[in-house]
């Protein structure tokens, strides 16, 4: 017998992350950790768990993450893309409310590249009188 489990896969700027859903009590495993010792501030917490509460699916998944790259805030929006991406594997149904949410849609705001002769992606060298 083969054990249910829906996965899915979540970017947002430079944050890959790797979600898998298993039906269980409500863990919430990130990278071997769990989410309160991951995540120091509360906000990430929510953001990362808002597809389970928006869908009401908070303590029937067992959700096991891994996610790298960049920042925390990023490495939540990841996990958030990577949870709802996964529930709609989990039922179709779930599809209509995750996607009014907009946490379906990959986020498309990136670091702007450096370019040359500039201290940055725009900023300009201090000007000099002598």
């Amino acid at each position: 017998m083969a054990i249910l489990q829906y996965q899915g896969t979540g970017r947002r700027k430079k944050s890959i992350a790797r979600v898998r859903l298993l039906p269980g009590e409500g863990k919430f495993i990130i990278n071997g950790r769990e989410i309160d010792n991951f995540f120091g501030l509360e906000t990430l917490k929510v953001i990362a768990k808002q597809p389970l509460t928006l869908t009401e699916t908070e303590g029937k998944f067992d959700v096991f993450v891994n996610v790298n790259g960049g920042g925390y805030t990023g490495q939540a929006g990841a996990i958030r893309h990577g949870i709802a991406r996964a529930l709609i594997k989990a039922d179709e149904e779930l599809r209509t409310p995750l996607k009014r949410a907009g946490y379906l849609t990959r986020d498309p705001r990136m670091k702007e590249r450096k370019k040359y002769g500039l201290k940055g992606a725009r900023r300009s060298p201090q000007f000099s009188k002598r």
